[in-house]
């Protein structure tokens, strides 16, 4: 057996994870404006992979040639950039085939081409007053430094003057930054029509209004265009400079990197086309993609309904939970037990609330958070200086490297320092990705923790559409262990240990391998033996090479597995007990979970930390068990309800297929909705049995007093 079929290339297999999404897309049983909604998400997701991934193989490329070597990068580059096209290709029809499903439902998408003599009017009007003054040409000549002015956030129009024989050109930013995408045109009374124009075409048809009177020209020519540049920085490593004026200076080296993909309109003129990649400079490596008329549709992730409630998703009204909405303040509630929430089912709002009380407590006395995406307008920060202004001592951990996210946390640092709160930006050469929140309470002379430990972002927004896990907590060896974090995150150099908590890159590799050794211990002497792996991306070789032998030795292993996946189930006599489904529905999966069988009485551990080696040996992750033996059976409930979906679970193989899992005479399970009707009754049953408990004690208390 030879390594190349043991493990599936990332890359390879993360373009296999947004084909899914491109399947959501098509999918006609999902809400038509959610489909439209679904080719944002995945033009998004495409833009990181080039920002990323396609621009790390890049980089590989002409290492390699400096040094004379092949590792095969230029070959897997090729088969990213075959497949990249062919999923471009299939985006292109679907995009075609949406537009109708909507003309039939009375929403038009229209061009320029295609608006009446009243509409052209009013699109005047409308492009004077709120568009024109957005807009400024840059006059494309030789010297024209392109890189320095493209933005890769941004579609760009290239605009061809024809004058005789003469041609000029000129590029126009696409101002999506300042401006909606999508502009309602009126329509006369009494019409069922609704028509929606791109701010692309408003401009298209204005184009006159921007040139005229300042260039001679006979006719004007529009094509759309993009480029996609490598995200990665170098931080400088001058002794004088802080971590914030580095993160800085690197976020300036991203904004002029090297484009990885330059993106044309279809039928852009081979001359211009030739213009643009010599001012680009864009090499044989990159990756040149003719497309159609519009780029950056990341923006339709927003594309607003303007017809019935139907064609999206019917909300989900979010569960509150019982514990904190029928006790005096969050600490009673979480003093009295553990509590588990699971976004967006949940509603965030226990979050915020726990740390709004706490910022003005009075017996609140230290607050410790790691910050690593947090909301444009977060509450979370606004408790923090709060709490800074109460007196509080208030500590927060600012991640700033934190891809995409590092502009507005070194934003937020400064705003936070300002307002007294001691901020930290952790341990050198180590992201901090773990998801804690540490309050101390002064109670009865005795100083009393509560901690958070989650899978997911303090984010108010995410929370809304990312599923996570959170726990509540004030369990004694949780919280003095979750101190011990902070602890190492102020002073790295000083040995620490955990027995409870799983800790990157302390002890999760060890920790581990020794739960999977132990299920493989119990296989051999034919006792029960399972594991149930939940997580976003399994790339890791050295786990992956542990659940092949755990397979091997008889252990049942099933795997949820959102984005990349380079284990490959199924292999003869290497992988025959292992089963792989890969989620894709309206809510985005993201916890990373763990239930490890231990002869009956399983371990059940949530963690920030992904199944990668970045997270397990390179960043401050942190896993937690879950002991309660309530919330370990809800979780466990959870991940079998999804290992029962029959409607949205594909099928992970070596082909990367995308095949939905077969129903066969099976009912239809839709897990993301089975979960929330299953927390749902929970939430139900357990306000009963509150409600129950306490009418006992009201007539025991009658009793007594009678």
């Amino acid at each position: 057996m030879t390594t190349d079929t043991l493990y599936l290339d990332k890359e390879l297999s993360w373009l296999s994870f947004n084909e899914r999404v491109l399947q959501e897309a098509a999918d006609k049983s999902v809400p038509l404006i959610e489909r439209v909604r679904f080719l944002g998400i995945f033009s998004s997701n495409t833009d990181e992979f080039y920002k990323v991934r396609f621009a790390e193989i890049k980089r590989r490329i002409l290492i390699n040639q400096d040094q004379g070597v092949d590792d095969g990068a230029k070959q897997l580059l090729s088969k990213i950039q075959s497949r990249a096209l062919k999923m471009n290709q299939d985006f292109d029809a679907l995009y075609s085939d949406l537009l109708l499903e909507m003309a039939r439902r009375h929403i038009f998408l229209v061009s320029e081409q295609q608006i009446d003599e009243q509409q052209g009017r009013w699109l005047r009007r409308y492009f004077r007053h709120h568009i024109l003054p957005h807009i400024t040409p840059i006059m494309v000549n030789e010297d024209t430094d392109l890189l320095q002015f493209l933005k890769d956030e941004y579609s760009y129009l290239t605009v061809e003057m024809r004058q005789l024989n003469r041609k000029r050109y000129a590029l126009l930013e696409i101002p999506t930054d300042q401006l909606p995408r999508f502009i309602q045109l009126p329509e006369p009374k009494g019409k069922r029509r609704k028509t929606l124009i791109l701010l692309d075409n408003i401009i298209r048809f204005c184009l006159d209004d921007i040139f005229c009177g300042l260039f001679e020209y006979q006719s004007l020519s529009a094509y759309s265009m993009k480029i996609t540049r490598d995200a990665e920085y170098d931080l400088g490593q001058e002794l004088e400079q802080s971590l914030l004026e580095q993160m800085s200076e690197g976020l300036k080296q991203r904004l002029t990197a090297m484009p990885v993909r330059f993106v044309y309109q279809r039928d852009m003129p081979s001359e211009v086309i030739d213009v643009l990649s010599n001012l680009l400079k864009v090499s044989n490596f990159d990756s040149i993609i003719p497309g159609g008329r519009y780029h950056n549709f990341k923006d339709f992730i927003g594309f607003p309904n303007v017809g019935r409630k139907y064609l999206e998703n019917k909300p989900l009204p979010p569960l509150e939970n019982h514990h904190f909405t029928h006790s005096r303040n969050s600490f009673e509630a979480i003093k009295a037990q553990d509590i588990l929430l699971y976004y967006p089912y949940h509603t965030f709002n226990h979050m915020t609330e726990f740390v709004r009380q706490a910022s003005f407590d009075p017996k609140v006395r230290t607050i410790k958070i790691n910050i690593y995406r947090v909301a444009k307008n977060s509450r979370i920060i606004d408790s923090m200086i709060d709490a800074a202004n109460n007196g509080k001592r208030v500590t927060v951990v600012v991640e700033l490297q934190a891809r995409f996210d590092e502009e507005a946390n070194i934003e937020w640092a400064r705003r936070l320092r300002e307002a007294g709160v001691h901020v930290l930006f952790g341990v050198p050469g180590l992201k901090i990705h773990s998801k804690l929140c540490l309050i101390t309470r002064k109670e009865d002379n005795q100083l009393v923790r509560y901690a958070h430990i989650g899978t997911g972002n303090f984010h108010e927004k995410t929370a809304r559409i990312y599923t996570d896990f959170s726990l509540f907590t004030s369990d004694e060896a949780i919280t003095n262990e979750v101190k011990q974090v902070f602890s190492y995150i102020e002073n790295p150099y000083r040995p620490v240990e955990f027995e409870h908590l799983i800790v990157s890159p302390n002890n999760s590799r060890m920790r581990l391998y020794d739960l999977i050794d132990r299920e493989i211990a119990h296989a051999k002497q034919n006792l029960p033996a399972s594991i149930i792996l939940k997580v976003n991306n399994l790339v890791d070789k050295g786990l992956i090479n542990m659940l092949y032998q755990a397979s091997n030795a008889g252990v049942e292993i099933d795997l949820i597995v959102r984005g990349m996946c380079s284990l490959v189930p199924g292999i003869k006599g290497i992988s025959d007990n292992i089963r792989g489904i890969s989620i894709i529905d309206r809510f985005l999966e993201h916890p990373r979970v763990a239930v490890f069988a231990n002869n009956g009485d399983p371990d059940v551990i949530i963690s920030s930390a992904d199944w990668m080696t970045r997270n397990i040996d390179n960043r401050i992750e942190v896993g937690c068990p879950i002991k309660d033996p309530n919330l370990k059976k809800t979780i466990i409930d959870i991940l079998n309800i999804q290992l029962t979906d029959t409607v949205k679970a594909r099928v992970l193989d070596k082909e990367m297929s995308n095949h939905y899992v077969a129903r066969g005479n099976r009912r239809k399970v839709r897990s993301q909705i089975a979960i929330y009707d299953y927390l749902k009754h929970q939430e139900r049953q357990s306000k009963k049995q509150a409600e129950k408990a306490i009418a006992q004690h009201d007539r025991y208390q009658h009793s007594i007093t009678a």
